[in-house]
Formats: C-alpha cells, sequence, structure tokens
C-alpha cells in the first residue's frame, strides 16, 4: 500500500492522533525548561498552544458523537426502568415505603405491649425479691421458716428470669429498626464544638464558598484576602 492510499484509509479517529501527537512533540521542544527570549518566540509558542487547545476540543466533540448513540440506548434503558426502580420514585420503592409505615405502626403496637409486659415483669420480680430478702432476715434462728424463705428466694431468682426474658423479647426480632439524624438547633454552639476536631474541614468548607463568592465577583469579605493572579489564556 502507498502513502497515498494509507492515507486515504486513514480513519478521523487516527487522524485527529496524529495531529496531536504532533502538536504535543512540538509542545515538549518548547516547554524544556528554557524561557522565552522574544516576541517571535512568544508567537510561535501561542500558536502551538492554541492549535493543540482545538484539537484537544475536536477530539472532544468526536468522542462525544461517537458515544451519543450508546448514550441515548442507555438512556432509553434507564426510562424504561425509573418508573419501577428508581430509588425513591419508583413504584418498588414507593410501594415498600408506604408498606412499611404500616407494618411499623403495629409493629410499634406490639412493641409497646411488650414492653409494658416486660416492665410489669421486673417490678414484679423486685417485690418478689424484697419479699424474699425480708424473708431470710426474718427466719433466722427458725429451720421451718427458713425452709419457706429458701422457697421465696427461688421463686424469686425465677421471677427475675422471666423478666430477662421479657424485657430481652420487648427489645430484639420486633421487625423495627431505630434511626437517628441530627438537627441544629444552635449553629454557633456546633461551630464551637467542631472548631477544634474538624477544623480543616471546616476551613475547606468556608474556603469553598469564598471562591463562589469571588467568582461571583465579590472582593470584600469578612476575615479572606482575595489573590489577583495573572494566568496565559
Amino acid at each position: 500500500m502507498t502513502n497515498a492510499q494509507a492515507l486515504r484509509n486513514i480513519t478521523p479517529f487516527d487522524e485527529i492522533v496524529l495531529k496531536i501527537d504532533e502538536l504535543y512533540d512540538e509542545a515538549k521542544n518548547w516547554a524544556d525548561g528554557e524561557p522565552i527570549q522574544n516576541q517571535q518566540q512568544h508567537d510561535a509558542v501561542e500558536k502551538i498552544r492554541d492549535a493543540i487547545h482545538e484539537a484537544g476540543k475536536k477530539a472532544d466533540e468526536m468522542r462525544k458523537e461517537e458515544k451519543r448513540p450508546l448514550d441515548e440506548q442507555v438512556k432509553a434503558i434507564q426510562d424504561r426502568y425509573n418508573p419501577l426502580i428508581q430509588p425513591k420514585k419508583g413504584k418498588v420503592d414507593r410501594a415498600k415505603s408506604a408498606l412499611g409505615d404500616v407494618l411499623a405502626v403495629w409493629r410499634d403496637k406490639l412493641a409497646d405491649e411488650a414492653r409494658a409486659k416486660a416492665e410489669a415483669a421486673r417490678i414484679e420480680a423486685e417485690e418478689k425479691r424484697r419479699a424474699a430478702e425480708e424473708a431470710m432476715r426474718s427466719s433466722a434462728g427458725d429451720l421451718e421458716a427458713r425452709e419457706e424463705a429458701e422457697e421465696i428466694l427461688s421463686a424469686a431468682k425465677n421471677a427475675e428470669k422471666q423478666a430477662k426474658r421479657a424485657d430481652k423479647a420487648a427489645t430484639t426480632g420486633t421487625g423495627l429498626r431505630t434511626y437517628y439524624r441530627a438537627e441544629i438547633e444552635d449553629l454557633t454552639a456546633v461551630l464551637r464544638h467542631y472548631w477544634p476536631i474538624r477544623r480543616a474541614e471546616l476551613e475547606e468548607f468556608a474556603l469553598g464558598l469564598a471562591n463562589a463568592d469571588v467568582r461571583a465577583g465579590k472582593r470584600d469579605i469578612p476575615g479572606v484576602r482575595v489573590i489577583e493572579e495573572k494566568r496565559a489564556v
């Protein structure tokens, strides 16, 4: 195959690769650590920079166009499934959330009843324990009374075991899960709390807010020094 034939068979992608590689090699020749000596060199460097910038834009446009059919296919698939399984908005999550609320009411009712029973069993066990301890103290020197007191103590211990089982049943296997979330009531107090232990993150967040204001044109921000820099465009 001749060079002419090879050039005719070259794909647009191959062409942009060759173009960027050529400009990249030229850029390496200029970006060799030596500073620009005159306006002519400046203009040459600027020309290469502009050329590789435009080549990069063209490559990105080609990339978008090449993957556009795939993006459309992916979007079509996603659009078909979203009504069913989109997080929080699809029918599956909406139905699960609604049914979860219904189940939670019933399970919470059962949990309340179980907790009430467990509390009653605990109180009863405490009363039996106190009665057994009093019987033991009163049985000193009386063998028959001591035997009765020991029976009362054994019953008290059994009641305590039953109370512990009831408490465990009331707090496990309920089908409910406890979630916690924070709600700020005093922002100043929160910032005072986190400042000594999360200072770097707070500073990064504050810097992001300040930079957004600076980009919007603000120059007078309390506690912020606006730095002016010159960059090639």
